[in-house]
């Protein structure tokens, strides 16, 4: 491909990479071929490139130039609208709402009251479309959890993240209405659970373990009946603790016995968990948690649910301001395909760019 260097200050948006660009990273930091956007030519100006490889025959094509312009100006509206304080706080505002709700339904199931699904959907799904148009909203959502009436503040959110990854994964319309109240009513069956271990603020013994195992089986029981949830929902919510390789509960099934929907439930369900401020335990960084369920957790999960998850809250978008675990503030500069939750980082102090898929001890902590 015949090119030109062109000085990055003159690079027009739409001009196509003639070559694949290489900077101290395992992989391009851009890729041959690749129309500039404006997120591009934040990355080249991170590594101090100045000369661009642009594809001769495309530079003289303005309409494509003009195309892309457009849209990449419409991505950074609908960024900048998205991330608005006014649409943050009115997430908040409905997620808080959602909480109090499905506490009081909580409640009611504690004194033997029937499972109203209807309510529950109409609980989740504004949440779920909230989240749809602003993905961010999932960036946050173990921020929001609490200690106090934390299997509410659970089961909203994995009601939330079983929605998106659905949608992810191109599920239709329906579907991802079914996944997403599915998620929200997998711990419907703590309800029937003692208190006293339920709430219990040290580690379980085996014995209360063996009774908090018992919520798949006792949630499936208070749903079953229900005309508006679809067999396979009511048998994602009975397995959302099994895994592939046979380690979960309460039956031990395994590969292909383990509907993909009781994946996606399980897959948002222990992303919240671990992630949350819990009685009895620390939360942990949701990018730490994530390389645990892909790497360490291995095989007990499906890799498309993984993956979809992992685009969804892991892969932070370019000049996003973090806090490592190291207790230094950087910002990402380039996203590995493989691991967008291990960038490279411009450290604010220094300038110095690290990149933390080789230094591995360290990992992003949180979002600034």
């Amino acid at each position: 491909m015949d090119y030109i260097l062109e000085n990055l200050e003159e690079l027009r948006l739409g001009s196509t990479i003639a070559e694949d660009i290489l900077v101290n990273t395992k992989t391009p930091i851009i890729r041959k071929d690749t129309k500039i956007l404006r997120e591009h030519i934040q990355v080249l100006r991170a590594f101090n490139i100045n000369k661009v490889p642009i594809a001769i025959d495309n530079m003289f094509n303005r309409s494509d130039e003009e195309l892309m312009r457009l849209n990449d100006e419409k991505a950074n509206k609908a960024i900048r609208e998205e991330s608005s304080p006014e649409i943050k706080a009115n997430f908040v505002q409905l997620y808080n709402d959602a909480v109090s709700n499905y506490h009081k339904e909580f409640l009611a199931w504690e004194s033997g009251m029937k499972v109203d699904v209807t309510k529950l959907r109409n609980i989740i799904m504004p949440l779920v479309q909230k989240a749809s148009a602003d993905r961010q909203s999932l960036f946050y959502l173990n921020n929001y959890s609490t200690k106090d009436k934390y299997i509410a503040h659970h089961s909203i959110a994995v009601g939330i993240l079983c929605g998106a990854i659905a949608k992810k994964l191109n599920y239709s319309k329906g579907e991802i209405i079914q996944i997403a109240t599915a998620g929200l009513m997998a711990d419907t069956g703590m309800a029937k659970v003692d208190p006293k271990i339920r709430d219990k603020k040290s580690h379980l013994t085996e014995a209360d373990f063996s009774e908090i195992k018992k919520h798949t089986i006792y949630s499936f029981q208070m749903i079953k009946d229900s005309p508006l949830l679809k067999p396979e929902m009511k048998l994602a919510i009975f397995q959302h603790h099994e895994r592939l390789n046979g380690s979960g509960y309460p039956k031990g099934e395994k590969m292909d016995n383990v509907s993909i929907y009781s994946q996606i439930i399980a897959v948002a369900d222990v992303f919240h968990a671990m992630t949350s401020e819990r009685i009895y335990r620390a939360k942990s960084s949701p990018f730490k948690v994530l390389e645990m369920i892909k790497e360490e957790e291995f095989g007990k999960y499906n890799i498309q649910v993984v993956n979809a998850l992992i685009s969804l809250v892991g892969a932070v978008p370019i000049s996003t301001r973090v806090l490592l675990s190291n207790g230094e503030i950087g910002e990402v500069v380039f996203l590995h395909r493989d691991a967008p939750f291990r960038p490279m980082i411009r450290l604010t102090e220094t300038g110095e760019i690290i990149d933390i898929t080789v230094k591995r001890a360290i990992y992003i902590e949180a979002l600034v």
